[in-house]
């Protein structure tokens, strides 16, 4: 039998139908009740989707699995988004899913989107309007349930960041009937009493069912008309409410948000320390030079004192007198060598000792012959009495010398002395004072003046001043 071209095999019919399937439903969403829930331990998840009429197999595999929102359960009804293939091993086509979510959830996203969005065009959400939050606030409001694990790990944290901060817990509902309301008239008390630094809204993680109290309108006006900066910490880091989008700041956690607010103690410790170090040597080098500049103006102003300008004049005399003595001790002791040297010449050719050596030297001749004895006595007769009468005829010698040049001396003194100028008939002219008159412009009509000639003085009167022509 002559195998037909067109006949398929099982294998190829699955392939062809897989092909045509994800090729006309490249993604669908579908909404449906859960049903025949299976988890095997490889972490996907098998189930199906159905109405009342129809149901439709669908797989959600482990990495996209982990990323709901949701615990999916029987009997849920959801809204699946996916693409439509075929299981060719058994024939069977399913939707392999990218993403589940509750369907009533679904519903609370778009109308949380479309109020986004409308509240965002106001300029609700504007960072121009934002607050700036304090580097270190004093009093914070922290506005959550009270018996939730929210306030003791956010009371933790900034126990240990900074343990000076007056943390005040203002109890809340966080979900639930009512709770946007509660937590709007919480908030707007503690932003009018002026008392709190920052005001924080923080909630634990939960479905977005369960943080839609933080999604109300009001709540986000009143966020945002707050003149207290707000900090927003709902939910885990993936989730998001309009209290965060109108907050001035939000934190992922409500840890976060107690670590964003207050600085760490140890660091600021180790800063002030650094700081205080510098300080302390800016006051050391301040001081010093304060000392440097007084120690100079106590200088100058030592130095301009008349006791201390008397005492350093006083300094000054003593070393020249001590200079001058010294000098003169040196000037004499040379004087005195002079004198001994010409003491000891002198006396090395005294008459008294040549007189001995004379007569020593005759008293050596006697045994001679008398006739040259007296030859020789006689020429030291001679000789002993111009020795004797040397020293008289040289101080006459020196004394007439001295004379003439003292009178030479005299006329030389007597030729420029006003004196003789006046013996040749001229006259000095004194004030009364003892001033000498040398011009008529010193002088005025009617001084007396006194008028010096050779042999005494005249008592004249100025009448008039004749210049010279």
């Amino acid at each position: 039998m002559q195998r037909d071209a067109n006949i398929l095999t099982p294998s190829q019919l699955n392939t062809l139908a897989r092909d045509l399937l994800e090729g006309s439903f490249p993604s669908v969403v579908v909404e449906g009740e859960i049903g025949n829930l299976a988890r095997p331990s490889s972490g996907h998840l098998y189930f199906t989707l159905k109405d009342a009429r129809a149901q439709v197999r669908c797989a959600l595999f482990k990495p996209k699995s982990q990323w709901l929102s949701f615990i999916p359960r029987e009997g849920l009804k959801v809204l699946a988004r996916g693409r439509l293939t075929l299981y060719e091993a058994r024939g069977d086509y399913q939707l392999v899913l990218d993403g589940m979510e509750d369907a009533g959830e679904g519903a609370l996203r778009r109308a949380l989107e479309e109020l986004k969005a409308r509240l965002q065009a106001e300029g609700l959400f504007d960072a121009a309007r934002k607050r700036a939050l304090p580097a270190f606030p004093r009093r914070i409001a922290v506005l959550t349930s009270p018996s939730g694990a929210v306030i003791r790990d956010i009371a933790s944290v900034l126990r240990r960041r900074f343990p000076l901060l007056d943390v005040e817990l203002l109890p809340v509902p966080v979900q639930g009937e009512g709770a946007a309301a509660r937590i709007r008239g919480m908030l707007q008390r503690a932003d009018a009493s002026g008392r709190f630094d920052v005001i924080v809204l923080a909630r634990g993680g939960g479905s977005l069912e369960d943080l839609w109290a933080f999604n109300d309108e009001l709540l986000a006006r009143a966020i945002a008309d707050c003149t207290t900066p707000v900090v927003s910490a709902i939910g885990h880091e993936t989730d998001f409410s309009l209290s965060d989008f109108a907050a001035d700041l939000r934190a992922p956690t409500p840890s976060a948000a107690a670590e964003l607010l207050v600085p760490d103690a140890a660091g600021l410790s180790v800063r002030l320390a650094v700081l205080q170090r510098q300080l302390r040597a800016q006051q050391a080098n301040a001081l010093r030079q304060g000392m440097q500049r007084a120690d100079r103006a106590l200088l100058r102003l030592q130095a301009q004192r008349p006791q201390a300008r008397l005492e350093a004049f006083a300094r000054r005399a003593t070393q020249a007198r001590q200079r001058l003595h010294n000098a003169m001790q040196r000037r004499l002791e040379r004087q005195r060598a002079v004198l001994r040297h010409a003491d000891a010449a002198l006396r090395a050719q005294h008459p008294q000792r040549r007189l001995e050596r004379l007569r020593q030297r005759l008293a050596e001749l006697r045994p001679r012959p008398r006739a040259l004895l007296s030859r020789q006595l006689q020429a030291l007769q001679l000789q002993l009495q111009s020795l004797q009468h040397r020293p008289r005829a040289l101080l006459v010698q020196r004394l007439q010398h001295d004379a003439v040049h003292l009178r030479g001396l005299a006329r030389s003194l007597h030729a420029i002395s006003p004196l003789a100028t006046v013996a040749r008939g001229y006259s000095i002219l004194q004030r009364e004072d003892g001033q000498v008159v040398r011009s008529i412009d010193e002088v005025a009509a009617g001084d007396r003046l006194r008028a010096r000639v050779h042999d005494g003085e005249l008592a004249v009167r100025v009448e008039t001043a004749i210049p010279s022509r």
